[in-house]
């Protein structure tokens, strides 16, 4: 059920990014640790704590201060996939958690990118086009990454409550933001900067409460 769910997570973000403006979709996007918090409790029987939605609160005004949405929804139906795409991601993570204990995160990464790639192929032959060889090189690269990213986070989800883990997604847009200053110069403005802040201190909190509770 985890590789169907983040199939159709992938390809409705995906088509919310071709059809909404990219800090809106983004923004949508990060709903998805709220559906996890959420999925857990149904699915796992984990509790909903208040802190979790607090930090949650927290680290999802941080990354609007830095996405800047501009919540320019032409038309309500990209709004709704790219919501969408994130209750199809926050399912597909609990059910990562759930079978964390249960199944190689090898294994879970091996079958969810094959399912996803057959999926996609009648795309592919329907409008195919030949990259040139610098398109190739970044489009590995960013291949690799992602594959790695994914490994980690179901290395991750394996050995932690769902809810908790779930937060540390918006460490993304921190670390995307870093390597734009250190490859593109793409200096933050102030209110980015105060995103960082909270985002950081969100996970932080999460940390230290997971710790005390442990």
């Amino acid at each position: 059920m985890n590789i169907l769910a983040g199939a159709i997570g992938i390809i409705l973000y995906f088509y919310s990014i071709d059809h909404l403006i990219l800090a809106d979709s983004s923004m949508l996007n990060k709903l998805s640790p709220f559906f996890v918090i959420l999925f857990a409790r149904i699915f796992l029987k984990n509790r909903i704590r208040a802190f979790q939605l607090g930090a949650l609160a927290l680290a999802l005004g941080g990354s609007a201060l830095i996405i800047k949405p501009g919540f320019q929804f032409s038309s309500t139906v990209p709004a709704l996939i790219g919501t969408l795409s994130a209750v199809f991601a926050g399912l597909a993570y609990t059910m990562v958690s759930y079978l964390g204990g249960r199944e190689s995160s090898f294994t879970i990464v091996f079958i969810f990118s094959l399912f996803s790639t057959l999926a996609c192929l009648p795309v592919l032959f329907i409008e195919a086009v030949v990259p040139t060889l610098e398109q190739l090189f970044y489009l590995l690269g960013a291949g690799v990454m992602a594959a790695g990213g994914q490994f980690m986070l179901t290395a991750s989800y394996k050995y932690a409550p769902a809810g908790e883990i779930s937060i540390y997604q918006y460490s993304q847009i921190v670390f995307a933001s870093l390597l734009g200053i250190l490859f593109f110069a793409e200096l933050p403005d102030l209110m980015s900067l105060g995103g960082y802040v909270l985002i950081f201190t969100a996970g932080i909190l999460i940390f230290l409460k997971g710790k005390r509770s442990t």
